[in-house]
C-alpha cells in the first residue's frame, strides 16, 4: 500500500484544523473591568491653551477630551464609564456609567462634545466640586476620575480648604491635574462666545475677603481692625494667570482618600486607573477558534512555500539515445 505523500498529509492536516476552527467552542472566563465616573472641569481656566496636538496649541479641556476618549477605547470590555461636568460649586451628572464596548459610539460622541459653554456659572470652587463628584460616584458604585487644573475662583479664604464631611477613602479613584506648571493668561470671551482677549488683574478677585482675615494682616498697609481688616490696598497676585495647582490638588487627594496624578497620555492614565480603582470581576468568553485557524493558515503557507520552491527547482532534461547504423 502506497504511503500518502507529504504534501497530501499537509493539506489534510490544514483541512482538519480549519474544520476545528469552524466548530471551536467559546469558553467561559473571568475578566477584570472597572466602573468609573469621569467628572470634567469646564470652568474658564480650562480654556487655557498650554497643550499641543499635531503641532498646534489646544486648550486644557480639549486635551482632557482627547485623553478621556482614548482611555475609553483602552478600558477592557465589561468596563463602564459615566460622565459629569463641574462648574461653580457642584458636579452635574450627564449620564450614569455605560458599557465602554457596547455603547462606545455614543459615549465617545458625548465626550467629544463637552464644551466650556455648558458652565452655568463663572465661579470655580474646586474643593466643593470634588466633594460633589464624590457624592455622585458613591451611590453609583463607581470610582471617580476628577479632571481639573485646581484653580479656585475666587481664591480660597484664609481658613483654607473647606472640611470634607464624607468618609475618606469610601470612594476610590483619581484627581487628575490638568495644565502646565508655568502661569499663563486665561482667554476671555464675550456673551456670544467670541474670544476677546485675556483676563487682567482687575478682572478677577486676587484674594478672598470672606470670613476671618489672614494671619498678620495687621502688618498690611492701611490695616484697621474694624474698617480694613485686610488692609487698605487692593490685593495684587497672579489669580488672572493660570497653572495647574498641584499642591492644592494633592492636599485635596489626601483629605478625600483619592490619589493624585498629572494628566498624561491614555496609556499612563489607564495604568493609574488599574493601580487606584477597584477591579471588578466580570464574566467573559474566550473564543478558541483563532488557535486552530492560525495553525491551519501556517500549514497552508508552508504548503504553498514548498510548492513555489519546487516549481523554481531546475528539472533534468531526458537524455535521448542515438542509434548507430
Amino acid at each position: 500500500m502506497r504511503r500518502p505523500r507529504p504534501r497530501t498529509l499537509l493539506l489534510a492536516a490544514a483541512l482538519v484544523l480549519a474544520l476545528a476552527a469552524a466548530l471551536a467552542p467559546r469558553l467561559a472566563t473571568r475578566d477584570t473591568a472597572f466602573r468609573l465616573l469621569a467628572v470634567v472641569d469646564v470652568t474658564g481656566s480650562m480654556n487655557v491653551r498650554d497643550y499641543t496636538q499635531d503641532g498646534r496649541p489646544v486648550s486644557r479641556l480639549d486635551e482632557v477630551k482627547t485623553t478621556l476618549r482614548a482611555l475609553a477605547a483602552r478600558l477592557p470590555c465589561g468596563s463602564e464609564l459615566g460622565l459629569a461636568i463641574f462648574t461653580e460649586r457642584r458636579s452635574f451628572l450627564l449620564f450614569e456609567p455605560v458599557a465602554v464596548c457596547a455603547d462606545f459610539a455614543p459615549l465617545d460622541g458625548a465626550i467629544a462634545n463637552l464644551d466650556w459653554r455648558m458652565a452655568w456659572e463663572g465661579d470655580s470652587y474646586i474643593a466643593f466640586g470634588l466633594y460633589s463628584g464624590i457624592a455622585l460616584a458613591g451611590p453609583l458604585g463607581a470610582d471617580l476620575l476628577f479632571f481639573t487644573d485646581g484653580q479656585e475662583a475666587p481664591p480660597l479664604p484664609a481658613s483654607g480648604i473647606p472640611p470634607f464631611e464624607g468618609d475618606a477613602g469610601a470612594v476610590r479613584g483619581l484627581i487628575v491635574g490638568v495644565g502646565g506648571t508655568t502661569p499663563v493668561p486665561i482667554p476671555k470671551f464675550d456673551r456670544d462666545g467670541r474670544e476677546v482677549g485675556f483676563y487682567g488683574m482687575d478682572d478677577v478677585p486676587q484674594e478672598n475677603r470672606h470670613g476671618l482675615p489672614p494671619t498678620n494682616s495687621e502688618l498690611r498697609e492701611g490695616f484697621h481692625a474694624r474698617n480694613a481688616p485686610w488692609g487698605g490696598e487692593a490685593a495684587s497676585d497672579e489669580e488672572h494667570l493660570s497653572a495647574v495647582r498641584t499642591d492644592h490638588l494633592e492636599a485635596l487627594a489626601a483629605k478625600t482618600g483619592l490619589a493624585y496624578v498629572p494628566l498624561a497620555d491614555a496609556a499612563a492614565l489607564a495604568g493609574s486607573v488599574a493601580a487606584h480603582a477597584r477591579p471588578r470581576p466580570v464574566p467573559g468568553t474566550w473564543d478558541s477558534a483563532p488557535l486552530p485557524a492560525a495553525l491551519a493558515l501556517a500549514l497552508l503557507m508552508a504548503f504553498f512555500a514548498a510548492e513555489a520552491l519546487r516549481a523554481r527547482r531546475p528539472h533534468p532534461h531526458p537524455t535521448t539515445r542515438t542509434r548507430v547504423s
